[in-house]
C-alpha cells in the first residue's frame, strides 16, 4: 500500500505524549513505519514535506523527522500541473501547504494521504469527488489496517 504522510504525523512523537489521543497517533505512525520497513507499505515523500521541514526552527526535531524520509520509496517533485491543481484544492478552504502536499500525492496515485489534522480531513470528504486521493486520519488509517 502506497502512503503519504502528512507532516504532522512525522512531528507527532515529538508533541507532548500526556493527551491521550497523541499517545495513540505517536503509536500508530510507529507501526506504520514497523510496517514500511517489512515492506508492507511504501512510503511517499516530496519536496514540499522536505521544504517544509525544513523551516522548523527545532533542529533535533527537524534532523530526526528527515531520518524517517529515508524509508520513502518515492519522492515526488513539484511541477507546473501540481501548482495548477492546488489552485483548485485551495478553493475548496485548504491552505496553500496542505492544498500542495494533497496535489502531490493525487500525483504520486497514493492509496492514502494520512493527517493528524481533523479540518483537513473534513474539508476534503465533504469534496472526495474532486479530490481524488483518499485523505484519512491516523486513527482512522490504523482502524481501516486492522478490519
Amino acid at each position: 500500500m502506497k502512503l503519504y504522510l502528512d507532516l504532522c504525523v512525522y512531528n507527532r512523537p515529538f508533541d507532548y505524549q500526556g493527551q491521550e489521543r497523541i499517545a495513540l497517533e505517536t503509536g500508530a505512525f510507529i507501526y506504520i513505519l514497523e510496517k514500511t520497513e517489512k515492506g508492507d507499505h511504501a512510503i511517499v515523500i516530496s519536496e514540499a514535506l522536505v521544504y517544509e521541514n525544513n523551516r522548523n526552527p527545532d533542529a533535533l526535531r527537524k534532523h530526526r523527522v528527515a531520518s524517517y524520509f529515508h524509508l520513502a520509496q518515492e519522492f515526488i517533485a513539484i511541477d507546473s500541473a501540481a501548482l495548477e491543481r492546488v489552485e483548485v484544492l485551495k478553493g475548496f478552504g485548504l491552505s496553500d501547504v496542505d492544498a500542495l502536499h494533497i496535489a502531490l500525492a493525487d500525483k504520486s496515485k497514493v492509496n492514502y494521504f494520512i493527517t493528524c489534522d481533523d479540518h483537513i480531513v473534513s474539508l476534503c470528504k465533504k469534496h472526495q469527488d474532486i479530490i481524488g486521493v483518499s485523505v484519512v486520519g491516523l486513527l482512522d488509517f490504523i482502524a481501516l489496517e486492522v478490519k
